[in-house]
């Protein structure tokens, strides 16, 4: 039935529509109102702080009019899209400006990247400091100025004609697919090929500040010219300007390339190539470790281990899908006799032929099968970094092979590994913990698995699970792998990043793709289910993260060196040797510091070394058969017994006890 308000509204010419708003409930709108008018009528508050607003998942302009019954989520400074938005916008004054101090400046592409922006320009001015300084100084005058942002779209002759003397620009307007809407954005000297969005008025942009600049080639081609690109950032408030300034010199501080460097973990050589680094003895010892304390839970946990090869045949990604969904990101065929190989990308196809070399029967289910495995992925050059991102990483990888009874046991027993690794075993407060349920983008289909029925399944199983262990999650669209939906636990770093390393997807896909079967109870074949799941990710990545949470100082358990006995002259040493042979015996690993060097000197060292526990040995420790106790953390701890030490050390160990 229609209620009397809508009656009256269509009885003076007024049609309204209905709205659904993210927390479900429902209002109605003038037809034809914008996303700013909806977020006006809801509060003024709320539109002060709009920047776009999503209308049946796809993210529009403020300016966006409302002419059908629609989901309309108002999203601001603290979504995703709408720090995008904010520093696409950006973009675009930065890009006036260089137009107004630098006219003959050819321009190319402005995109908001993770953090900020940048621009490329082929300019005839080098961008010097005093040049950046200017930039920035026209790009607050173009805020003062609040100049309206229009968007507008032309013919393709038009569009090409309004950017002559813009060859770039030309150049992705010819690329463009026939028909696809040429889109620009003015504001007022300035216009610019874009899809946006954007915001209403550069007077929203508050704070702002360049970065840096490099080179980039056009399209990242190295064949094209080399263009400048200038690094910038903006916000709302200038706290926030101030808070990531501060946190971006404190990543120079936590850069574990440098901490790597500077602690002999790993070091890279041009004559291996780049994304391939090499583990040098100490790096190596806490790679293995964390390798060891990963395996020896999964295996406590009843998982079995595999070694499965690092090559594989095309038609193993054929089958499973990857060939045609992950083909780009892996290395070129390598053609041998009669078979086309490929360094494998990932470790499910082999599991699932693990899985089915034997006949397996209800009883046997769930069968979890782990590995450590290298993988290989075809990451460009530019792209690569130290340990974090690499062409070959070994991943911490397992398959859950499970009954669809089984499901929600088996993800909570995932679930709960991984709050006990990293919130027991590493420190990280449950405070830092988002849990994130990532779904395909039902509007763009072809990066998935065709398979309606089982994305539907999937996503409202792995809902329900969420929901049934009272966790709390956002979800969100575009971001489950190509086979299933996933549940990512995001942790908040030190530098107040969110990052995902664990990881629990739920897969109908490749068991149906391999024909995967159980014998049930009813004597009948059925077809498992699959949890892809990881703990650790990569060793690599995961060493990355953990340098730059620790600063290098590794907690006992892990650090390569866990003591260092420093003799104060030479008639301590035989002691201090006897001291040492004492402690590799009980597995603490040791070093001695028996160079002709002041104690003061060998102190400072091994505290850059960032090793937990310094001995000092000088006559009253010699003559009380003592060890003098010097922690990284705590300083002087004073003269104990060796045993003692020992107990104390081992306790650490046994337990995992942690510095953070």
């Amino acid at each position: 039935m229609q209620n009397k308000n809508s009656k009256d509204y269509k009885e003076r010419g007024i049609f309204m529509i209905k709205v659904e708003l993210k927390d479900g409930s429902i209002i109605e709108v003038e037809e034809g109102k914008s996303i700013l008018d909806v977020a006006k009528q809801i509060s003024q508050g709320l539109a002060r702080m709009a920047m776009v607003g999503k209308v049946d998942g796809k993210v529009k302009d403020l300016r966006f009019e409302l002419n059908k019954d629609c989901k309309l989520e108002i999203l601001t400074f603290d979504s995703i899209e709408g720090k995008k938005a904010y520093w696409h916008t950006t973009s675009h004054i930065m890009a006036q400006a260089v137009m107004r101090l630098f006219p003959d400046t050819k321009f190319a592409i402005g995109p908001a990247i993770d953090e900020g922006f940048y621009y490329d320009f082929d300019s005839s001015a080098t961008f010097n400091d005093e040049d950046k300084e200017k930039i920035e100084a026209e790009m607050k005058k173009i805020i003062k100025e609040d100049l309206p942002i229009e968007r507008f779209s032309l013919p393709k002759e038009e569009a090409l004609k309004l950017m002559e003397g813009q060859p770039y620009k030309q150049e992705l307007i010819n690329d463009l697919p026939e028909g696809e809407e040429i889109s620009f954005y003015k504001q007022g000297d300035f216009t610019d090929l874009c899809a946006g969005p954007h915001l209403m008025s550069t007077g929203k942009i508050k704070a702002i500040k360049l970065l840096a600049n490099s080179g980039a080639y056009w399209r990242g081609d190295e064949h094209n010219k080399m263009l400048q690109r200038v690094y910038a950032i903006s916000f709302p408030k200038a706290s926030e300007l101030e808070e990531f300034l501060k946190l971006r010199e404190e990543a120079k501080e936590r850069d574990h390339r440098k901490i790597g460097k500077d602690l002999k973990l790993f070091m890279t050589h041009k004559l291996v190539g780049a994304g391939l680094p090499i583990y040098l003895p100490k790096g190596a010892t806490i790679r293995r470790l964390l390798e060891r304390y990963i395996q020896d839970k999964e295996i406590a946990l009843g998982y079995s281990h595999v070694y499965t090869p690092s090559l594989a045949n095309t038609e193993l990604y054929k089958i499973s899908g990857h060939w045609d969904h992950y083909k780009d990101d892996m290395f070129p065929i390598m053609k041998m006799d009669t078979e086309e190989m490929v360094l494998r990308p990932m470790n499910c196809p082999h599991h699932m032929l693990v899985y089915k070399s034997e006949l397996r029967s209800y009883k046997d289910l769930p069968i979890k099968i782990g590995e450590l495995a290298n993988d290989f992925r075809y990451e460009n050059s530019g792209a690569v970094c130290g340990l974090e991102r690499v062409r070959q990483m070994c991943q911490n990888d397992a398959h859950l092979f499970v009954r669809p009874d089984q499901i929600k046991e088996e993800v909570g027993k995932v679930l709960k590994l991984i709050v006990e690794v990293y919130q027991k075993d590493f420190g990280f407060p449950s405070s830092s913990f988002k849990y994130r349920l990532s779904l395909r983008d039902k509007n763009n289909k072809e990066k998935y698995i065709d398979n309606d029925e089982m994305w539907e399944t999937a996503e409202s199983q792995l809902r329900a699970i969420l929901k049934e262990l009272n966790i709390d999650f956002y979800e969100a669209e575009g971001e489950a792998a190509f086979y299933g939906p996933k549940i990512d636990i995001q942790i908040k770093t030190a530098l107040n990043h969110d990052i995902t390393i664990p990881t629990c997807q739920l897969d109908f896909a490749l068991p149906d793709r391999f024909d995967l079967t159980y014998i049930g109870e009813d004597g009948k074949e059925h077809r498992p289910v699959v949890i892809h799941r990881a703990i650790l990710g990569s060793s690599d990545r995961f060493i990355s993260f953990l340098i730059e949470e620790t600063k290098g100082v590794f907690p006992t358990w892990l650090a390569p060196t866990q003591v260092k006995i420093l003799p104060i002259a030479d008639s301590h040493k035989e002691y201090a040797k006897k001291v040492r042979e004492a402690l590799m015996l009980k597995g603490i690993r040791t070093e001695l510091d028996d160079r002709n060097e002041k104690i003061g000197y060998k102190i400072r060292e091994a505290q850059l070394e960032k090793v937990p526990y310094m001995l000092i040995i000088g006559n009253k420790e010699m003559e009380n058969e003592e060890v003098g106790v010097r922690s990284h953390k705590d300083g002087d701890i004073g003269a104990m017994k060796l045993n003692e030490f020992v107990d104390k050390i081992k306790y650490e160990v046994d337990n995992k006890i942690n510095n953070k």
